[in-house]
């Protein structure tokens, strides 16, 4: 089963872009990654904060944790830590796709 990993994440208002700017330089290490099919950068609607969700989707558990076990995951994802939402407890969720229609 396909694997979704979401992060929570709020940018202050000092840095608004800071997510962004991140985003898309975790998004250049990680390209090429064994497993990783993609990611989006989401921001939330109609929030008086600048909340984002980053949506990465592996092609199985077995993929995301044997990156998330290596060596390159902790240095390559640093960027986005200081913007993680610790407010929602803890700021990332793993959630298998078990049913999916496609449009």
């Amino acid at each position: 089963m396909r694997v979704r990993v979401l992060i929570h994440a709020l940018a202050p208002d000092s840095d608004t872009g800071g997510v962004g700017r991140a985003y898309h330089k975790i998004s250049a290490a990680l390209a090429g990654v064994p497993g990783l099919l993609g990611n989006e950068l989401l921001r939330e609607v109609g929030s008086d904060e600048p909340r984002f969700v980053v949506m990465s989707e592996w092609e199985s558990m077995s993929a995301f944790l044997c990156w998330e076990q290596g060596v390159d995951h902790r240095l390559t994802t640093a960027p986005l830590r200081p913007y993680q939402d610790s407010r929602r407890g803890k700021p990332f969720a793993l959630y298998e796709v078990t049913a999916q229609y496609l449009r």
